[in-house]
């Protein structure tokens, strides 16, 4: 089980690197969401000891697997996103759209017996619309943001925008990196930590700045998820089946947003390739846990 739990994780992180589906849908997907967000919630919480215990074992097999996984992504994606962008925008069309009957099946009961609570599901989509539509940088008409200029202003923004992106990350719905994208902070951030790990450490204070940001919108986030899942299950899965609907249309318009903006994708640059190793590499991930649990 070690070595499954590293390949979780790499797979999460993976997910997480580049706009499409968070690590939360692989981690839904590969059917470990429910101990993923419970061990995060038993650390940050008044848990016994033995819980504690488990829980951090758990997360660092994760853990471990999901650094290996973004240096490699970070690496690798940071030197082709922006030429590749409707190759990169076509692979997550294809996880996204064949991870929703996946999710579907694992919660079929759930959103059976509830479907007045499909209120929740326009929610989700009407809040990623609304936040790619009025997207101040969206094609390029925002200012510009450099990792080598740091000021108050930019650590505030890039502290908010590690908030809102890790609680992407954690929900089985936007990724992270959407949001990133649709902040205008993707190329930056991505940029920022390439430069770090070949030891230029120009872009260090934004990445330390927008860290914190990260672990406090994971301390809070997940106790919500947590109770929600317990309490308010059916709300939540809708709302998560709105936030991916939704970022169909965020990852579409992702061009937008980048350094030098380029047109939303269409039909003709959409890469249909791509988009069909986007749905195998969905199916594999759900094969690999079925033959897991075997």
């Amino acid at each position: 089980m070690i070595v499954f739990n590293l390949i979780r994780g790499m797979f999460m992180a993976f997910a997480d690197s580049v706009p499409g589906v968070s690590g939360g849908t692989i981690a839904f997907v590969m059917g470990f969401y429910n101990q993923f967000i419970d061990s995060i919630n038993a650390l940050t919480s008044r848990s016994s000891k033995e819980e504690k215990k488990e829980a951090l074992i758990f997360l660092l097999k994760i853990g471990i697997g999901w650094a290996v996984g973004m240096i490699i992504s970070i690496l690798f994606i940071a030197s082709i996103f922006d030429t590749y962008i409707y190759h990169v925008s076509s692979l997550f069309l294809g996880f996204i759209i064949f991870s929703i009957p996946l999710i579907y099946k694992e919660e079929k009961e759930t959103i059976k017996e509830n479907t007045k609570h499909v209120i929740y599901l326009l929610l989700g989509i009407i809040i990623v619309a609304l936040i790619t539509y009025f997207n101040p940088v969206s094609g390029g008409s925002g200012v510009e943001i450099s990792s080598n200029q740091f000021s108050f202003g930019l650590g505030v923004y890039a502290f908010i925008a590690g908030m809102i992106a890790i609680s992407a990350m954690v929900l089985p719905g936007i990724s992270g990196s959407t949001l990133l994208l649709i902040f205008g902070l993707y190329s930056t951030i991505i940029t920022g930590v390439k430069d770090i790990l070949h030891f230029n450490f120009a872009s260090l204070p934004l990445i330390i700045v927008f860290g914190i940001g990260v672990l406090v919108g994971i301390v809070s986030v997940v106790r919500i998820i947590s109770k929600l899942l317990k309490t308010k299950r059916s709300q939540l899965i809708y709302f998560i089946f709105g936030l991916m609907i939704g970022s169909l249309y965020a990852v579409v318009m992702g061009p937008t947003t980048l350094d030098i903006p380029k047109a939303p994708m269409s039909l003709s640059t959409f890469n249909i390739i791509f988009f069909i190793i986007g749905a195998l590499i969905i199916f594999g991930l759900e094969k690999l846990k079925t033959i897991m649990q075997r």
